[in-house]
């Protein structure tokens, strides 16, 4: 196990290595305490032979229900575990990620939800779209091939009428599932001095809407894959944004996006 102590733009944060690293692509999962769901997650990425194209690296929050038990993400072919030991939350997490898997060495970074909603078994289609020259890649279930499984229906109406209006305008791009954090990065994309994705400022949902405009604000090339994204068909919904609050805050960094407020 390896402690990083926290530094300008990364936060704080071990490292258990279960693996060497074996591909050119890595998985970066951001939970906290997600129990089975992010279990049958990788299982089904086990069923696809996911790690034999990609690096499957989990970056947790800090959970304390058992879901990163060594034992059982090793046996489902995880390579690392990342564990955040500083504040923040998704943005953090990510950031964690990001920084440790360029200081690895990789060449394309997706990454998905730990909830067990997203078509975990699609990544090969981001990776070939990275192969292909494209910067960013976003996941989408609204273009032809993708599916929305049981989405709620004020959450669709958000993304399609709000949220993605919002970003494709801010992008000059046009862009149909924005909330969906099932997406595709390059080297060159995360590297790029008018980027600067490891800041401080991206704490929580930030980086995700910064990182769907900067790409085609600066000249770099972008598309979407379809993909599924299914919602439980009863029970709670799988999530971490409250509807006030969450759903304000989402709406302020929006906001602040369209003006460039996180921009370097």
């Amino acid at each position: 196990m390896m402690e990083y102590k926290k530094q300008s733009g990364v936060p704080g944060f071990k490292c258990i290595e279960y693996f060497k690293k074996e591909k050119d692509y890595v998985v970066l999962i951001p939970i906290i305490n997600e129990g089975n769901r992010i279990h049958d997650e990788l299982k089904r990425a086990q069923e696809h032979g996911i790690s034999n194209f990609a690096d499957i690296v989990i970056c947790d929050g800090g959970s304390s229900d058992g879901s990163t038990n060594d034992s059982k993400l090793k046996a489902l072919d995880v390579n690392t575990l990342l564990v955040k030991q500083d504040y923040g939350k998704q943005g953090a997490q990510l950031r964690m990620g990001i920084w440790w898997a360029l200081n690895r060495g990789y060449k394309g970074f997706i990454t998905i939800d730990g909830n067990n909603k997203d078509s975990i078994e699609d990544i090969p289609k981001f990776i070939e779209r990275l192969k292909q020259g494209y910067d960013f890649v976003q996941g989408s279930r609204f273009v032809p091939g993708g599916h929305a499984i049981n989405t709620p229906f004020i959450r669709a109406l958000s993304v399609k009428f709000i949220h993605a209006p919002i970003i494709s305008l801010t992008a000059r791009h046009r862009f149909t599932d924005t909330t969906n954090a099932y997406r595709a990065y390059s080297r060159r994309y995360l590297e790029d001095s008018r980027v600067q994705p490891l800041r401080d400022i991206f704490m929580t949902y930030e980086l995700l809407a910064y990182l769907s405009v900067r790409a085609t604000q600066i000249g770099l090339k972008a598309c979407e894959v379809p993909v599924t994204r299914a919602y439980p068909s009863k029970g709670k919904v799988p999530t971490k944004i409250s509807f006030l609050r969450g759903n304000g805050k989402l709406l302020i960094i929006l906001i602040k996006n369209v003006f460039g407020f996180y921009n370097p």
